[in-house]
């Protein structure tokens, strides 16, 4: 073959896949278009979502004008540029003029907004189809109905432009969860399917080639919540309230394995369960609900939206709760504690000619506590670079403690954790900020401290008892993604 050939050859494949490319872009934003509107960061590199959730409209019920003033007391005070009605929104007859009176709050507003269905959306007199055939054609409407050969109505994904380049920054995949199964054998709550999983991935993997092999940034949002949000409560990293049980289904047909593979998602949202509204992360991904909306549903809480706010260029959003009572539960991911910064500050200490590296002191012995090296008596001490296994000289029953001083960058939360096996505790100014204590297996444990800018007093101690040893420290804040802790930060005084 000639280099002419080769070169034509080449250039056809780079033609085809800039086509390619294209078209994945053009196709998904081709309703945003239609509508007249593109989604796209802002100036400043931020975009928001208002998340209206369980909204239970009743065209004859007179609390409809509380459900009405909840939207615009949102939409006003929070000015997003994206709305989500993210299921249970009309459920009661007459259905077509209770979404056609949203509707018109909706376009009052100016903003783009989309929906996507609950389990009751389609038990009046409007089928799933129907919905999205009235909503397509309204004013500022940019959701889909999605394509028609997967399970579900309304799977579609709307990119979010960057604001100088104009091609996509970030994603937002929303997906029908459906209502019931057809066994009830098979549980309360039906589940998305595989033909949902493989059409998202089918997307995720168009985007992250035309974004040069990077996943972009990306939420999900979806009604019945899944069965793993139950692991995100009660953790360190979460925040809000628990007020009655998981209504997600019984069956876990691998929605959050698919996020994690292919490396997009961030944040996953849904409604469904009026009287919860706390989020937190689950293997790296934050598993949250909405804020329950409609004066006709069900609960206690206040009606309200839950926010989120992305910015364009990172893998991290903001989100709270907002309500006519103000803003709560504001939570920052991946760092998964708050953005705010109101806390009790430890003050640095005084430090004179610090040495960077950290001192160790290494003891053997049958070892079940970290608690026991301070009545031990040391084989060794030294300085060394970092926090590492190194000083060892036994595979098993030893222990090290680590000591000397930790410079925090700048004024803030922080935090800490430790993967051992097995024991470790860290201590920052005397006070304990993670305890991963005891005989056990390689597992990470966390804990939050807030620190002035400055040195402050460190201690780490580990022992490893029997049959493999780790141990590794990490640390991260709002302004920090997660990392190990690096050696550049330890420091020792003579």
């Amino acid at each position: 073959m000639s280099k002419m050939t080769k070169r034509m050859i080449n250039n056809k494949f780079k033609h085809s896949i800039w086509i390619l490319l294209f078209s994945v872009f053009t196709l998904s934003t081709m309703a945003q278009k239609k509508a007249g509107h593109i989604l796209r960061f802002n100036p400043d590199k931020t975009f928001k979502i208002a998340q209206f959730t369980d909204v239970h409209w009743d065209d004859n019920a007179p609390n409809c004008k509380e459900t009405e003033a909840t939207f615009k007391m949102v939409i006003e005070t929070e000015k997003p540029d994206l709305i989500l009605l993210t299921g249970d929104i009309v459920t009661y007859d007459p259905a077509k003029k209770g979404w056609l009176s949203i509707a018109k709050i909706m376009e009052g507003s100016g903003i783009p907004w989309a929906v996507l269905l609950g389990n009751h959306d389609d038990e009046t007199e409007l089928t799933r189809e129907a919905i999205f055939r009235l909503l397509e054609p309204l004013p500022n409407f940019i959701g889909e109905s999605g394509p028609e050969n997967i399970s579900g109505v309304g799977n579609y994904v709307l990119p979010i432009v960057s604001a100088a380049s104009g091609s996509p920054g970030a994603l937002i995949y929303c997906l029908d969860s459906h209502a019931y199964p057809k066994d009830k054998k098979l549980g309360n709550y039906d589940w998305i399917k595989f033909d949902q999983l493989e059409w998202y991935r089918g997307k995720s993997t168009k985007y992250t080639i035309s974004n040069g092999g990077n996943p972009l940034p990306a939420l999900a949002y979806f009604h019945i919540p899944i069965p793993e949000i139950e692991k995100a409560y009660g953790t360190k990293s979460t925040t809000g309230i628990k007020n009655e049980s998981n209504g997600s289904s019984d069956i876990n047909s691998g929605l959050l394995a698919t996020f994690i593979d292919m490396k997009d998602v961030m944040g996953v949202f849904s409604g469904h369960d009026h009287e919860n509204n706390y989020i937190g992360k689950v293997s790296e991904i934050a598993l949250g609900y909405g804020q329950v909306t409609g004066s006709n549903a069900y609960g206690s809480f206040d009606r309200g939206s839950r926010i989120v706010e992305l910015r364009e260029g990172e893998r991290a959003f903001n989100t709270w709760i907002r309500t006519g009572k103000g803003v709560f539960y504001q939570y920052n991911y991946p760092f998964g504690f708050s953005f705010e910064t109101e806390a009790n500050y430890l003050p640095a200490v005084a430090a004179s000619t610090p040495k960077q590296g950290i001192r160790y002191s290494y003891f053997e012995g049958k070892i079940k506590s970290a608690d026991e090296l301070s009545a031990m008596k040391p084989q060794k001490q030294g300085t060394m670079a970092g926090i590492s296994l190194k000083p060892k000289t036994s595979a098993d029953d030893f222990g090290i403690e680590f000591s000397g001083l930790i410079k925090i960058p700048a004024k803030g939360i922080y935090r800490f954790y430790t993967y051992s096996d097995d024991g470790s505790k860290l201590y920052i100014d005397g006070q304990e900020v993670v305890n991963n204590d005891g005989s056990h297996s390689g597992k990470r444990e966390d804990g939050i401290i807030a620190l002035d800018e400055g040195f402050h007093s460190f201690k780490l101690l580990y022992f490893e008892d029997c049959m493999g040893e780790s141990l590794e420290l990490g640390f991260s804040s709002v302004k920090i993604p997660e990392t190990i802790l690096p050696d550049k930060l330890l420091y020792y005084q003579e």
